[in-house]
């Protein structure tokens, strides 16, 4: 049978019972049999709970600068599946990703596979056709089981511990730490942004005789007076180089460890090369500013990923850093710690218009309207989130920040929803 991409995408899943299944023996024997465990000469894994995918964007780009053939696999998507599989700067066309699908579902034969796990596969066998100088891979959820790891790193990287999907990665920072530890390798480099690292890490660093190059330690950066920043990063010889750097849109905790990831390498481009790439990155979703323009009325508009508290302590810091009239738009789904999200967020806005996003797994907007409340905020109950948007949206002038956030699903629906509507909406 012959499927186009949404059917592709429709019969991964229903194709096994369960959403999450951790365990590596499926999708490694699958692996094996399509010879993707080794999708190119080097292999640079990112894991976190937050920061992954500005982490890649920054790998890929500064790969791409310094002339290098890149793929590169993150999730989730926002808008279209392909997101999540780049091949020399490009997302993969349907037909290269149907082609990859038939492959996968060839070699598993009576193997089932969740649908991460089988889109992982895909993108390491459109990886291992394309003749690749670096791949860059996004864990999915945690590291040890999750089904990247069926691939070795040559380099790791981690941008963060904190508490998220605790169902399967635990309550505590130290056992998050240590099932992310489980993409390390003997005798790797492996770059870490947390300056507090949970001992469970460490103690597998020292056990896998690992090179750890920490922020705060190995590397780290600095704001310049009046514009830009510059950082400090070491090398093999252990000497320090440093570089100055553009205001740049993405979390500088973020880029660095790519610039230090890659200069560890000696794969970082020149340093006129770093501040244009850098300076220009822009990642959908991600603090993302954009103007919204109708009927002679401008609106400004943020849109931004972040769903944990983690998250929300960075959006936080980042909100007090442009002091300036701001409403919400807010859906999250029901697996997540929304007290400890309003806890961050509770004193950022003048009011919230909410909404549960357009997913089963979506917490209902009764429940969060209450939560809300409680947390003190004057909030505002829609039955969609697109009419939560144009609620904040009418209630507002030129001079107020509309922040929608809370979810990928969250930010997704209001970008699509914007796409269709007669709202004319750049950067």
């Amino acid at each position: 049978m012959t499927r186009n991409l949404p059917q592709w995408l429709a019969y991964l899943e229903q194709l096994h019972p369960s959403t999450i299944d951790m365990g590596l023996q499926r999708v490694a024997e699958v692996a094996a049999r399509l010879h993707v465990d080794r999708p190119a000469p080097l292999v640079i894994t990112v894991t976190g709970t937050n920061g992954k995918g500005s982490t890649c964007a920054a790998l890929e780009a500064l790969l791409l600068a310094c002339g290098r053939r890149v793929g590169c696999y993150s999730s989730p998507h926002l808008l279209q599946y392909n997101e999540r599989v780049r091949i020399a700067g490009q997302m993969v066309a349907d037909a290269d990703l149907c082609q990859a699908f038939a492959a996968v579902e060839q070699a598993r034969a009576e193997i089932s596979l969740t649908y991460f796990e089988f889109g992982t596969l895909a993108a390491l066998w459109l990886f291992s056709q394309a003749g690749l100088d670096v791949v860059v891979l996004e864990v999915g959820l945690g590291g040890r089981l999750d089904a990247v790891n069926v691939v070795d790193a040559d380099l790791a990287i981690l941008t963060s511990v904190g508490l998220d999907h605790q169902e399967y990665l635990g309550t505590t920072r130290e056992s998050v730490a240590f099932e992310k530890a489980g993409i390390l390798r003997p005798g790797i480099a492996v770059v870490c942004g947390e300056t507090d690292l949970p001992s469970s890490f460490v103690a597998r660093v020292d056990e896998l005789g690992c090179r750890l190059l920490q922020r705060g330690v190995s590397c780290d950066w600095q704001a310049l007076d009046g514009q830009g920043w510059q950082v400090r990063l070491c090398s093999l010889q252990a000497e320090s180089v440093s570089l100055s750097l553009p205001d740049v849109s993405l979390p500088r905790n973020n880029l660095l460890l790519a610039l230090q990831a890659l200069h560890w390498l000696a794969l970082l481009p020149s340093a006129e090369a770093c501040a244009a790439t850098l300076g220009a990155l822009r990642m959908p979703g991600r603090m993302d500013r954009r103007w919204l323009h109708r009927d002679g009325k401008s609106r400004q508009l943020c849109l931004d990923v972040g769903h944990n508290p983690h998250a929300a302590a960075y959006l936080a810091a980042q909100l007090a850093e442009r002091p300036q009239s701001r409403c919400a738009v807010f859906g999250v789904l029901a697996d997540k710690d929304l007290d400890g999200i309003l806890d961050q967020l509770k004193g950022s806005f003048e009011h919230w218009y909410l909404a549960a996003p357009d997913c089963p797994r979506a917490l209902p907007g009764a429940q969060l309207l209450t939560a809300v409340q409680q947390h003190g905020c004057a909030a505002t109950l829609a039955a969609t989130l697109p009419q939560a948007l144009e609620q904040a949206l009418a209630s507002v002038d030129e001079k107020t920040e509309v922040l929608v956030f809370g979810s990928f699903f969250t930010v997704a629906e209001c970008l699509q929803y914007l796409q269709s509507s007669d709202w004319r909406m750049h950067d």
